[in-house]
């Protein structure tokens, strides 16, 4: 890859529109489940896992599940993703108001 192509993809790459929404873990032979809001759910993943590998995840319960099972029972799933277009104050208030419609619609904790 010369310098120009480097350039281009770094580019594209600060450009493009994070997917913001919310997203379910699953703990797959007991089915409890957490919900949470991301404001990237490309990237969400791989952020709770390293936190939960380190031991240091915010949610405690969540936390305990996963030290006492194995990684791969663990499943992420996305929910729902917001419009792109909001911004700020709405993009915010829209992730909280759908955490909680979801937290009580799959009657999940929160992560």
């Amino acid at each position: 890859m010369n310098i120009i192509d480097r350039k281009a993809a770094i580019s594209a790459y600060k450009e493009r529109k994070a997917p913001a929404g919310i997203y379910a873990i699953r703990l797959v032979p007991t089915g409890q489940t957490w919900v949470g809001r991301a404001g990237d759910l490309d990237k969400i993943q791989n952020r709770v896992w390293f936190t939960l590998q380190h031991g240091s995840h915010v949610s405690r319960s969540l936390q305990t599940v996963w030290n006492a099972n194995r990684p791969e029972d663990f499943v992420l799933e996305r929910l729902e993703e917001i419009d792109e277009e909001l911004t700020g104050y709405l993009r915010d208030r829209t992730l909280k108001d759908r955490l909680i419609h979801w937290a009580f619609e799959l009657g999940a904790e929160t992560a």
